[in-house]
């Protein structure tokens, strides 16, 4: 088990000034000032360094750029460590300085250029010792000066394997993360998408499941659930619910199976503490209890999961001046830290202000599976995409067999690739099937030997695995027909169990296409305010004024027109509502004419005082931020299109963001100390897929008025008010364990 240094006492080099990086290039000159100029200009053209000016102007200044950069030393990439814009070295950037200091003297003044040659040649042994002497920003730089040939060819020696009850990313492997994920966590449909996955081979790496409600009492409860899956049917396998860390450790403390713990990871203290509400701190607290108290504690040698994707902290404008992949490496020199089981890669989840065409989202992936294994991580991949992009269902595929090809530990097992809680599209079991018998790899050992008794899977005389006659049969699980038929009506957006060999049959895979085009041309709907019903609107206008421009730049959507800066003025009430298109203006319109009159009357008759509602093309959501800026309420609540999901109905799901302003020093102090955040100004809670598939208006109108109560009377949204509601709780019943982690 790794003993946990502290990060503040990790040594890193003094930060210089800023020098420029000159070279000439077919009689052209270039000059790059900065380090974080000249990564940002050698990486692969993608649309969140353009979004952000650090893309190269052209594919000469690109080759410049990537000339210089191979010339530089490990040592000139050490001694430069990348600050924040108040010239600091942040925690993230100072954990990724953890590394082997012997090594790295061994490396240190070698190029770029002679480290990739010599990663391109030794063997594995010597890879991973390279890998040991690299920060997250020398594993970035690397990445820039390869091809496709190069990242696959190089990650492919780097694989790394991780154990808890399986071991994941072992020699002739391919494993999968089960993710049973529904709207309104329905435990029906959650039981059926286990079973429809466990009878494909999939879920030995993980069944996880990510919560459209995130509370500790609903958290404990999905994760008990899992847990008699797992038992039930017998799959050597664990379990993991992908809520925020703060809310797992509480359901630990409560004795819930906490088997894996999750946390979603960014590049950036900014971005970590602001928008993902997590400090190193709260990271290694996490790790220690799960050291000392989880269900596999002295049984598994890793016990951590964390996600990335390039561009997170791009889209919050939080990204210090520094370029995607660069900030994604600075994720893995983090989880490095916590030698985790599993980490997983979403590139490509946040749609094309970061990644927009096939080729972006690829090659991204690439890179970011080249820098993982390099680090030390054991990767696992889900190349994923979302309808408002130009990247395809094709152009996943195409990724996922070059990340097989080099060593990937795992995919992603969504049902037919639609994940109608998250609104985007990742790899499938039939897909993780597929690249297994293309590749000839396996399930892991101890999954595998599972499976072949249950007839998922039969071994030949000569050891080969073949699909057996109950692959692909979720009935295998249930009981009678009955119960079968019961679980599959609760999943009523499931398109069926048909295959054709590895693949869903041609009729199931025709209904999928279908639906797709029908939700992406939701994408491209414009907000008609007569379908909104008879509620009053103030209309007002964002810094995006076309669609095309809402798109491509998340950030103007998030402001308000200046106009509407200089005629907006404090009101006295204690909640605003805003209305936004967001990604689908047919989510606001099959929902608010609903919706909003209950929302309203419930409020009123809380004494809850309400300004008149605002109406805001092209919004997105921190635009309550700006809102909340101008008018001053206590809350805002913002009910916005979502981006369309798998099918037509799904494309009318909507979110209400509910935003608590910060605004007296009392409860500024207290925010202080649960999130480390010194600067917090709003805080967020969230109640997601509002639709008639989903969680039905009438019924969100009161959950909206009754958090929005909540939050008023606690003072407090998000993580902070799910601990206050917490503690509240246990207070009752007779006070909480003594000795827990403290938040």
């Amino acid at each position: 088990m790794i003993e946990l240094t502290a990060w503040r006492d990790i040594a890193v080099p003094e930060p210089l000034p800023d020098e420029i990086y000159a070279t000439t290039l077919f009689d052209r000159a270039f000059e790059f000032h900065g380090l974080k100029a000249l990564l940002g200009a050698a990486d692969f053209d993608k649309a969140g360094d353009r979004l952000s000016g650090l893309a190269a102007r052209d594919e000469v200044e690109r080759e410049a750029a990537r000339k210089i950069l191979s010339g530089l030393t490990l040592r000139h990439v050490f001694d430069r460590p990348l600050v924040d814009h108040q010239g600091h070295v942040d925690s993230v950037m100072r954990v990724n300085y953890a590394i082997d200091r012997a090594a790295f003297a061994e490396y240190a003044e070698m190029t770029l250029g002679e480290v990739k040659d010599r990663l391109l040649t030794c063997k594995a042994i010597e890879a991973n010792r390279i890998g040991g002497a690299l920060t997250g920003v020398m594993a970035a730089a690397l990445s820039k000066i390869m091809d496709v040939h190069d990242l696959v060819f190089a990650a492919k020696k780097l694989k790394r394997a991780a154990k808890a009850r399986t071991l994941v990313g072992g020699a002739g492997t391919l494993s999968s993360r089960l993710q049973p994920n529904h709207p309104t966590d329905d435990l029906d449909a959650m039981t059926l998408l286990v079973y429809t996955g466990l009878s494909m081979g999939s879920g030995d790496a993980l069944i996880g499941l990510n919560p459209a409600i995130d509370t500790v009492d609903n958290i404990s409860k999905t994760l008990r659930h899992l847990d008699k899956l797992r038992r039930e049917t017998g799959a050597p396998t664990q379990i993991c619910v992908l809520s925020h860390v703060k809310t797992q450790m509480a359901c630990l403390e409560r004795g819930a199976p906490v088997e894996i713990m999750f946390q979603s990871l960014a590049g950036t203290d900014r971005t970590l503490i602001e928008e993902f509400d997590v400090t190193v701190d709260v990271l290694d607290d996490a790790h220690r209890l799960m050291a000392r108290q989880g269900p596999l504690a002295g049984d598994a040698e890793q016990f951590m999961y964390f996600e990335t994707g390039q561009g997170s902290e791009l889209t919050y404008g939080k990204h210090n001046g520094i370029d995607m992949t660069t900030t994604e490496a600075l994720c893995y020199g983090l989880a490095r830290r916590y030698d985790p089981f599993m980490v997983n890669n979403v590139t490509g989840f946040i749609g094309p202000e970061t990644h927009r065409t096939n080729f972006e989202m690829i090659v991204s992936n690439l890179q970011d599976h080249f820098m993982g294994k390099l680090l030390g991580l054991p990767m696992g991949m889900a190349p994923c995409y979302t309808l408002h992009s130009e990247i395809t269902v094709e152009g996943q595929q195409m990724a996922t067999q070059l990340l097989t090809a080099a060593g990937a530990n795992y995919f992603m097992d969504v049902y037919l690739g639609i994940d109608r809680m998250l609104a985007y599209f990742d790899t499938a079991g039939h897909d993780d099937q597929t690249l297994r018998e293309v590749h000839g790899l396996k399930p892991a050992p101890e999954y595998l030997d599972w499976a072949i008794g249950r007839g998922i899977f039969t071994r030949g005389a000569e050891g080969e695995i073949e699909r057996g006659a109950n692959w692909g049969n979720p009935k295998i699980f249930c009981a009678t027909e009955l119960e079968f038929r019961r679980l599959r009506e609760a999943l009523p957006a499931a398109y069926g169990f048909d295959n054709a060999g590895p693949r869903p049959a041609n009729g199931v895979a025709r209904q999928v296409k279908a639906n797709l085009a029908a939700a992406r041309d939701a994408i491209y709907s414009e907000v008609a305010p007569e379908r909104l019903g008879d509620v009053q609107f103030r209309r007002i206008a964002t810094a995006a004024e076309s669609k095309g421009a809402h798109l491509d730049h998340p950030d103007w959507g998030a402001r308000l027109a200046d106009r509407d800066v200089a005629a907006l003025q404090p009101e006295p009430v204690d909640v605003q509502i805003l209305v936004s298109d967001g990604l689908s203006a047919e989510a606001v319109h099959h929902n608010i004419p609903e919706l909003l009159p209950r929302l309203l009357d419930r409020l009123s008759g809380q004494d809850i005082s309400v300004g008149m509602p605002l109406l805001a093309p092209y919004g997105r959501v921190k635009l309550a931020e700006a809102l909340g800026d101008a008018l001053r309420p206590k809350v805002i609540v913002n009910l916005i299109g979502e981006r369309p999901g798998g099918d037509a109905m799904a494309a009318r799901s909507m979110s209400a963001y509910i935003a608590y302003r910060v605004s007296d020093d009392e409860t500024r102090a207290a925010a202080l100390a649960f999130s480390g955040h010194g600067d917090v100004r709003y805080e967020y809670t969230v109640i997601s897929n509002i639709y008639q598939g989903g969680l039905p208006p009438a019924d969100a109108a009161v959950q909206i008025a009754d958090r929005v109560a909540q939050i008023l009377a606690c003072r407090a949204a998000g993580n902070r008010l799910e601990r206050i509601i917490h503690d509240a709780s246990h207070n009752e019943r007779g006070g909480m364990r003594a000795g827990g982690p403290q938040f």
